[in-house]
């Protein structure tokens, strides 16, 4: 019965987190679909708009996960003023960030799409959309504290509603926008742009509103804390540790996005389908993730650290269930899905090859995700941070040029090198995951 039960709190967890995860799969992906009959370029352009955010949002995301991992073990501890005190020092140092992010944006989109090494026309195509992501990711960075936060106390179910509501808004207006619906104008790619700046802008004022209304009736998530340096100095190292985490992975994608790229446009395009595909594996499995972060976490707040290591355990049991079903499904009808992308042969029998190679092979980029959550539950930041930095950029990208520029495997070669890369990092992770000396696991502290 005990069994039964934590079982069913790993599904009341993981579920919403699911949720909100493919509801932003599912968004990217019917996106992706609605602007695809302005073209292959065009989906060409989303595609590497996507890889670019990707990086932008990997770079600046420890500070989100920092917090989900602090405020679960503050939790667990019935420590929650120290966890608000944190909450507010992220939510500072987002702030400042995303004024970063905008400049950049406005500065910069042109330049940073001619360093994919796409075509002239791609280049042309994609500043204007490119321009508005990163003004809609400015809002992302911060609402992704917030979603830190929800998650951090067990409320899963918070952040997914919050998640809907702000996808939900980027589909209807997606729609609108790119084909001039309900008497909007028809502003085709540069309407996509802006359905995702409002969506983006619109999920921050819930997260708000949710953080400082309903919640300050438990957390008092209104009253200043005091300022701690040390405890700044604490929320910035763990950030900057798990946003070094992120990027290694990110910029390594952009870096193998740049290598398909040389392969023309319809290869991109399909390079871009099998991703959005493969990413209802990712986004499952950072939501089981996501619930290792919370269980662990919370575990070592109360001082039961061998409960989260099972806790993590069972999890990425689940997981890995999960996504053998999931492969299955892709296996089987990976070219009827890639048809609902594209109705060029050129771009739907490519990517319904790279989905059928990397069906099963998801389920080591689940191990790295399931038991990376559990990591950083206890806070061993420092290591993902290295593991994930040494098989980026000693495997992962030479491996990359290797198969593709060398060797000339086209897309084949470019997705052996990624799952290559994600079997050595998931099996890095699983063996340090079980390996760490849990009776010495304490609560994350700042250093006065």
């Amino acid at each position: 019965m005990l069994q039964l039960n934590k079982w069913k709190q790993i599904i009341l967890l993981t579920l919403p987190s699911f949720f909100s995860f493919a509801t932003q799969t599912v968004t990217g992906s019917i996106n992706l679909i609605m602007v695809g009959h302005l073209g292959f370029l065009t989906i060409a352009v989303v595609g590497v708009s996507n890889i670019i955010m990707y990086n932008v949002f990997a770079l600046f995301s420890g500070i989100g996960h920092t917090v989900s991992y602090l405020v679960a073990q503050n939790f667990g501890a019935n420590e929650m003023r120290k966890g608000i005190q944190r909450m507010y020092l992220a939510l500072l140092a987002s702030a400042g960030i995303a004024v970063l992010i905008v400049l950049a944006g406005l500065f910069g989109s042109g330049a940073v799409l001619r360093l994919t090494g796409g075509s002239a026309d791609l280049v042309a195509a994609g500043g204007d959309y490119l321009k508005l992501r990163f003004y809609a990711q400015a809002f992302g960075i911060i609402s992704f504290v917030f979603h830190g936060f929800f998650r951090g106390i067990g409320h899963t179910r918070t952040s997914m509603i919050l998640s809907m509501i702000g996808n939900g808004t980027m589909l209807i207006l997606t729609y609108a926008l790119t084909n001039g619906a309900w008497g909007l104008p028809n502003l085709g790619l540069r309407g996509a742009g802006i359905a995702i700046l409002i969506g983006e802008a619109l999920q921050l004022l819930c997260c708000a509103f949710v953080y400082w209304g309903p919640m300050h009736r438990r957390f008092s998530t209104r009253t200043l804390p005091k300022p701690d340096w040390s405890e700044l100095r604490l929320v910035a190292q763990e950030s900057g540790k798990l946003g070094l985490q992120e990027f290694a992975m990110s910029v390594s994608m952009y870096i193998f996005t740049m290598f398909v790229a040389r392969l023309g446009d319809a290869a991109l395009a399909a390079n871009e389908v099998a991703l959005n595909v493969m990413s209802f594996g990712f986004m499952p499995a950072f939501a089981f993730g996501s619930t290792a972060t919370i269980l662990v976490g919370q575990a070592i707040g109360r001082g039961q650290s061998h409960e989260g290591k099972r806790a993590g355990t069972d999890t990425a049991i689940m997981g890995a269930v999960f996504l053998l079903l999931l492969g299955t499904a892709e296996m089987i009808w990976s070219v009827p899905i890639g048809r609902v992308y594209s109705n060029d042969p050129a771009v739907f029998l490519a990517a319904a090859h790279l989905i059928q190679l990397s069906a099963f092979l998801q389920l080591f980029d689940g191990m790295y995700n399931f038991y990376a959550g559990g990591l950083r539950g206890i806070g061993d930041t420092t290591f993902l941070m290295r593991s994930s930095m040494v098989l980026n950029f000693c495997l992962f990208i030479p491996l990359a040029y290797l198969f593709v520029v060398v060797f000339h495997w086209g897309g084949t070669g470019a997705w052996l090198s990624l799952y290559t890369f994600l079997t050595a990092l998931g099996v890095t992770v699983t063996i340090r995951f079980y390996r760490t000396d849990w009776n010495a696991v304490r609560l994350k502290e700042a250093i006065v």
